[in-house]
């Protein structure tokens, strides 16, 4: 199916013919999930919104975790990118038996709508026509909450077990166009071996993405021009700013670092991971390569320039045991500044000061 016919396509959720009335004659509980936009560029979100409808007579109990009311963790949609299924990229969790209060209540004829971003949860980068549909099984319907246990007393022994309705119908799908970052056809971008080189997402938005790609190419080329600039003969301020007096050994091991890096971001499985909701720019596990974790303060940072997303992927691609195992010895270019004076040989240990000094803002020893 061409573009052209996805855009003039009818929603299938949005054209079911049940009325509210209908389905209350059919007495089932159902889902909805409806495109917020049919056509999306490739640094467009996919938000969909997902009502649940309680049409049966009584009320209904969901496992929180099979609904999507809070955060998604399990597959609960069925994504297929032009017929192929689209691999779920979010976490799935090892859970103990639920209690009473791991259930949602929907109470006959009530609804509840949410907005919920697909892209994060998978791999919706490629181009082509996407159907979404809320996962047949991913949910089931309990007549009251409760909770698989043995009890003692009047009921002998026996296993107190919820009582079970039936599942939900089968829901229909609903479609959207999305011009990806990469061509109609590509493989799976979730997909590839660990010694393969690629920059590869976990928990990021079509419109993460975008910016991350934008961050790992500035980051690259940061390296890049620092490795040229550590290759004359005669080091200036750019150096010294933020290392230190020239000396042979030390300049040798920082131009080490920034290879690496280079090297690093050109050729290794590079995955970013956009799950952390902390304050901070990013973090990694420095002996688990080649994965960054960027947080809060990394989305409001510039592309470019002082504390940027650029520079933010060198300083911790340096952490890597890897690549340069660096440490954190110094926060912000006052304090990194500072470390250069009084400590070169522990600035050449830094990630700030690698980071300050491929960010090179303002810019020093111009050639």
């Amino acid at each position: 199916m061409d573009r052209k016919s996805i855009m003039g396509v009818a929603l299938a959720v949005g054209a079911m013919v049940n009325t509210d009335a209908a389905l209350a004659a059919a007495g089932e509980l159902t889902v909805r999930v409806t495109p917020e936009r049919q056509t999306l560029a490739k640094s467009d979100n996919v938000v969909v919104d997902v009502t649940v409808t309680n049409a049966t007579a009584a009320t209904q109990y969901l496992l929180k975790w099979q609904t999507p009311f809070g955060t998604v963790e399990a597959p609960l949609f069925e994504v297929t990118r032009d017929g192929l299924p689209v691999r779920y990229l979010g976490i799935q969790v090892k859970r103990p038996a639920p209690v009473p209060a791991d259930y949602v209540a929907l109470k006959p004829g009530a609804s509840r709508s949410v907005r919920i971003e697909l892209s994060a949860l998978y791999d919706m980068g490629i181009t082509g026509a996407y159907s979404v549909r809320w996962r047949d099984g991913a949910t089931q319907l309990f007549s009251r909450p409760g909770v698989a246990r043995v009890t003692t007393g009047a009921t002998n022994g026996q296993s107190a077990l919820p009582v079970r309705a039936t599942a939900l119908p089968e829901p229909a799908p609903a479609s959207v166009w999305i011009d990806g970052r990469l061509p109609r056809g590509a493989l799976d971008t979730a997909t590839g071996t660990p010694e393969g080189a690629g920059l590869s997402f976990s928990r990021c938005s079509n419109a993460q993405q975008e910016a991350i790609t934008g961050a790992a190419q500035a980051a690259q080329a940061m390296a890049q021009d620092a490795g040229v600039y550590l290759q004359a003969k005669s080091l200036g301020a750019r150096y010294t700013s933020w290392f230190g007096a020239a000396d042979p050994a030390r300049s040798t091991t920082v131009a080490a670092h920034f290879q690496a890096i280079k090297e690093a971001f050109a050729s290794k499985p590079v995955t970013v991971d956009c799950g952390c909701n902390e304050s901070w720019y990013a973090y990694v596990y420095p002996n688990q390569p080649y994965k960054i974790y960027v947080c809060k303060a990394f989305w409001s940072a510039p592309p470019l320039g002082t504390d940027s997303k650029g520079g933010t992927l060198v300083h911790e691609m340096s952490h890597f045991t890897v690549v340069a195992g660096t440490d954190d010895l110094a926060y912000g270019q006052q304090a990194a500044g500072d470390l250069a004076r009084t400590d070169p040989a522990r600035a050449v240990n830094n990630a700030d000061s690698h980071e300050y000094f491929g960010e090179n803002t303002p810019r020093l020893d111009l050639r």
